[in-house]
């Protein structure tokens, strides 16, 4: 697949913005041939959206016409905090872009993906620090009949998610993605009652990989795992890296009939008598 990455570097910053990065982008002359576009740094993410990159994306879509794999917001916390990058209205990419495989998503403030409808998507992941449930209603509405890969950041409160346990529930009952292979409902502040819902879930009869990874996941959780992986003999890998869990529990996990990721055990803060326990990725 070939790839190219557009971005700004700090030297850039004060004269660079999105328009002037999807006019660079338009203008390169190897953009009809890359099948992978990926999208850093466009300046000050965090006071100019990306919206004028993804409506040139739109107004000029032959020229994107071979693009599989897209990639809005690839930048570390050093060039723009993923809480503060200003994201877009994916609503009009979904017809513009029909070739599109995979789509993955930095950053939730300002993001709507509108109505999905996408006959060729295989892959959509959505790293953030808080996801709206504007977000995930509409993918729990999409149609994306070949969609084998869902992967979703939770967040917390303070940066963005608006929802509770309930709304995971809601999106794992409705939902329908006949072909889904990898989910991934990450990076959460109620990883245990995450955890509950979904291996109560019907995917969990269809995947091959499990991901509740970079959230709040203790014991609890632990011990629900426990107790349902072993009746699922089609999940090969389930990954809880980064967790609360005890070394009792993870000496427990370990000895599952499938491959258990348990690196990047955490430890709770204590603070005044409160246990405070952090997911990996907030602000």
């Amino acid at each position: 697949m070939k790839s190219k990455k557009f971005f700004y570097t700090w030297e850039d910053i004060d004269e660079k913005n999105a328009e002037t990065m999807i006019a660079d982008i338009i203008a390169d002359p190897e953009l009809r041939q890359l099948e992978e576009v990926i999208i850093g740094c466009w300046g000050e993410s965090w006071d100019n959206g990306a919206q004028a990159i993804i409506d040139g994306i739109v107004e000029h879509k032959e020229k994107f016409a071979n693009v599989k794999s897209l990639f809005v917001g690839d930048m570390d916390y050093e060039e723009c905090e993923v809480s503060w990058i200003e994201q877009a209205d994916y609503s009009k990419l979904w017809t513009a872009l029909p070739g599109l495989e995979m789509l993955t998503i930095k950053g939730s403030t300002g993001l709507e993906l509108g109505v999905i409808k996408h006959a060729n998507l295989k892959s959509l992941e959505i790293i953030c620090g808080g996801l709206p449930v504007s977000v995930i209603q509409s993918i729990e509405k999409a149609d994306l009949p070949n969609l084998e890969e869902l992967m979703l950041y939770i967040g917390v409160e303070d940066y963005g998610f608006d929802g509770e346990v309930s709304d995971i529930k809601n999106l794992l009952e409705k939902s329908d993605f006949p072909k889904l292979e990898t989910l991934g409902i990450m990076d959460s502040e109620i990883q245990d009652e995450i955890t509950e819902v979904v291996v109560k879930s019907k995917y969990m009869k269809q995947i091959k990989k499990l991901a509740l990874s970079y959230g709040t996941l203790t014991d609890k959780g632990g011990e629900i795992l426990l107790k349902e992986l072993p009746t699922f003999e089609n999940i090969k890998e389930v990954d809880l890296e980064y967790h609360y869990l005890s070394d009792e529990m993870v000496a427990k996990l370990g000895k599952l009939p499938m491959d258990v990721r348990t690196d990047d055990q955490q430890e709770d803060d204590e603070y005044d008598g409160e246990v405070y326990r952090y997911p990996m990725l907030t602000e």
